[in-house]
Parts: C-alpha cells; structure tokens; sequence
C-alpha cells in the first residue's frame, strides 16, 4: 500500500473542475455570439461624407430609373423586329441598371437609402432576367415584382428629394 493517503470522492481535483471550466468558457463563448449578432453593425455615416454619397447614389438611381423608363417604353413600330429591339434593349436596362445600382454603393451611403437601392436593384435584376427567360411580365411573380419595385423606386425618390439640397 502507498502512504499518499486518497482524496475523498467530493473534494475538487483538477479533473473535477476541467467540466466546469468548460462550461463557464462554453457560456461566455455564447454570450459573446449573441452579442455579436444581436450588434447594431456599423454607426450610420454622418456629416459631409454621407451627404456626399447619398447625392452619388441618388445620381445613380435618377441615371437607373431614366434607362428603365425609356427603354422600357421605346417605339420603334409595330414590326416584330422593332419589338424585339425595345425587349431586348428593356431588358438589358434591368439587368445593367441592377448592377449599376450595386456597384453605386458606398460604405458611406446611408443604411436606409442603401437598403432601399439594394432591393431595388435584386428586383431589377430579378425582372430582368426572368424576362430572359420568357415569363409573362405582366402576370404572376413579374407582376409582383414590378409592383414592388415601383415601391421601392417611390422610397427612394422620396429619400433622395429629402438628401438634396
């Protein structure tokens, strides 16, 4: 027999307390996950900057709706081919405005305009190229689509009537 005399089965030891620094580690690890979903991201710009870039924005936007509105709307006659023309050319006003308007952003673009030029420009891109692919655009999922971002185009509008000078 050994003279080291054996801890008693409840006394604390280093494998007793290995689960329960585990636990407190696992539980401060989860607070801080929470805290960083739950975290309000980066502050809103403010002063010059973010005035500068919302005009930037509102510019792109004015440049965007005007292509859609004139190709959308173009007459080049009743023949098959003039049809086939303003399509094509409507088309490609909704798929290049949709990444102009994303490429238009800034870091400095305020949360909210941003937000609306973002949905805006996923709605484009989805008309677009849902039209690619022969849906009816005046029906179903283009007709909401459209709706949405006639919407859409009205709160941005209002936005940058409010960040103009």
């Amino acid at each position: 027999m050994s003279d080291r005399a054996t801890p008693p089965a409840d006394a604390p030891g280093p494998s007793r307390r290995l689960p329960l620094i585990a636990l407190v580690v696992a539980v401060i690890g989860l607070a801080l996950a929470v805290w960083a979903t739950q975290s309000s991201g980066p502050p809103e710009p403010s002063g010059e900057v973010a005035k500068d870039s919302a005009a930037r924005s509102c510019t792109a936007f004015d440049t965007v709706s005007a292509a859609v509105q004139l190709r959308t709307n173009a007459d080049l006659g009743p023949g098959p081919i003039a049809n086939a023309a303003v399509a094509a050319n409507a088309r490609l006003s909704l798929l290049g405005g949709g990444i102009y308007l994303l490429n238009s952003l800034e870091p400095t673009t305020p949360h909210q305009l941003a937000s609306y030029l973002r949905t805006m420009a996923r709605d484009l891109q989805d008309f677009g190229i849902n039209s690619l692919a022969g849906a009816d655009y005046s029906a179903g999922s283009q007709a909401t689509l459209m709706a949405n971002i006639e919407q859409t185009r009205k709160e941005i509008a209002n936005l940058c009537r409010d960040a103009r000078p």
